[in-house]
């Protein structure tokens, strides 16, 4: 980042100073809120309310220089204050309004404001750093054919920006991105003003969420990109994002989320968001990502002719859209409750190929039931998966999180009914909508649906290391055990 501004450089020397002054203040350390899988993501002693990011993308051989600026309310008295961060270069950072010292201990940004923060107060941080696209491709920004895409999950925002990267710390944001003339810059929620020329031929686009999100559905879309729109059920706002050149070649694809919002809608309720669509970027992740309000998709899947089954394509599109209500409107409170995304998008992923008479529910529930034990075995039990292992974060995302958690599912609708179970799940995404909840919380609610305890009969199904019996299916065999 080239420091050219003497405003800038006023605030550098003054951070060097309190540097000094700091010094006596014990050495910072790295915090977390003690995920069991993730134990030093997030940080405690505050809450965030709001995050405003502005990204000046060159190209991408170049890092994106970068200004993040949080609005919090403390939890407890600070003297320094943490921040998720990695890959990128701090130049200043304030907190309150006044220059902090900083520094960086493991992945956590670590700041010393001029003095601490009392309690239940206001935090205003605003950082000045860069955003770095190149090296290691284990999440974060997602280098494109034309550009740039983000895959945050899961704990992978803080390579972006500095943040309080767990989504149990949910909050709006604001995202103002500038790109060079031809090329489109498209992020989470809606345009909050017009994109904005610039000198040096330069455009600046500006987008806010209007619910609160995770900081791992975080997307900010940089690239050679038509951008298309349409009108869904209601008249909610439909907005796809693909590549230019490939604009009428996917049309017969982005037309159908229409129909898929209607029979989501059908089985859960209203679609919890401003806006929908689908983003089509050409790069290989291995995986496709429900960011919120715009989910991510590799090109390869819509290859056509030679490519997957028409119904396949389908159905994981409907997966994505799931999760609009299963992850991101109702975020999991700790990792480990990764199972209730998961397994409901696959559920609902299941359900639709069903109905396309291509793949029935009730083989892909018996196919899953003979693996299951293998699968509990290699990953753990889908309410309590082991840790993946380091530089493998893709590796929590296990079979046993997807089809073994819907097989939970499956398993619930046997034991307390269809209607039991539909009021299950449209009482969960409406009860928790834009907020935060874990596996207790379900057994709890199922439970009062099916007006009894359900605690013992769920708890083998969630956390046991042998898969139990299938209610209303004794000729089901045994798993397969390794």
């Amino acid at each position: 980042m080239q420091l050219t501004s003497p405003r800038l450089r006023a605030a550098l020397l003054a951070a060097a100073s309190l540097t000094l002054v700091a010094a006596v203040v014990p050495p910072p350390q790295a915090l977390g809120i003690g995920d069991p899988l993730f134990p030093e993501l997030g940080n405690p002693g505050y809450d965030v309310l709001s995050y405003d990011l502005s990204f000046a993308y060159k190209n991408n051989s170049s890092p994106l220089d970068a200004v993040t600026v949080i609005d919090a309310r403390s939890l407890a008295r600070l003297e320094t204050v943490n921040l998720d961060f990695t890959h990128g270069k701090v130049a200043s950072a304030e907190v309150n309004g006044e220059p902090a010292a900083f520094g960086y201990v493991g992945e956590d940004l670590v700041l010393t404001p001029a003095r601490p923060v009392e309690q239940d107060l206001p935090l205003h941080i605003t950082v000045r750093h860069t955003s770095d696209p190149r090296g290691r491709g284990d999440g974060g920004w997602v280098v494109t054919e034309d550009g740039l895409a983000m895959a945050n999950q899961a704990d992978a925002a803080h390579r972006v920006f500095p943040c309080n990267d767990h989504p149990a710390d949910k909050a709006y944001f604001t995202f103002r991105v500038s790109a060079p003339a031809g090329m489109t810059a498209v992020a989470n929620g809606v345009p909050s003003a017009l994109p904005a020329r610039l000198t040096g031929a330069a455009t600046t686009w500006t987008y806010r969420t209007l619910h609160p999100m995770a900081t791992e559905l975080a997307q900010v879309s940089i690239g050679d990109s038509a951008v298309v729109h349409r009108t869904g059920p209601h008249g909610l706002p439909l907005r796809d994002v693909v590549p230019a050149a490939d604009r009428e070649r996917l049309e017969p694809w982005l037309k159908k989320t229409a129909g898929h919002i209607e029979w989501m809608e059908a089985r859960v309720g209203r679609y919890p968001f401003e806006n929908y669509g689908v983003l089509i970027a050409k790069a290989r992740t291995g995986f496709e990502l429900e960011t919120q309000t715009l989910s991510l998709f590799e090109s390869a899947l819509f290859a056509g002719s030679g490519g997957y089954p028409e119904w396949y394509v389908e159905s994981v599109m409907v997966h994505e859209l799931a999760h609009q209500w299963f992850g991101d409107s109702v975020s999991p409170r700790t990792w480990s409750d990764l199972w209730l995304n998961e397994g409901h998008a696959t559920w609902y992923e299941a359900l639709y190929a069903d109905g396309l008479g291509k793949y029935s529910l009730e083989r892909r529930m018996r196919e899953a039931y003979q693996r299951s034990d293998q699968w509990r075995a290699a990953g753990g039990p889908p309410a309590a998966p082991k840790p993946a292992a380091p530089g493998e974060k893709i590796g929590l995302f296990r079979p046993a999180v997807y089809d073994g958690a819907a097989l939970i599912l499956y398993a619930l609708r046997q034991e307390i009914g269809v209607k039991a179970f539909d009021r299950v799940e449209r009482r969960w995404v409406g009860e928790h909508r834009d907020g935060v909840a874990g596996t207790e919380d379900f057994v709890r609610l199922a439970s009062q649906e099916a007006g009894r305890d359900l605690g013992a009969f769920l708890e083998p199904w969630l956390y046991g290391k042998k898969t139990p019996a299938m209610p209303g299916h004794p000729e089901w065999s045994a798993p397969k055990s390794v």
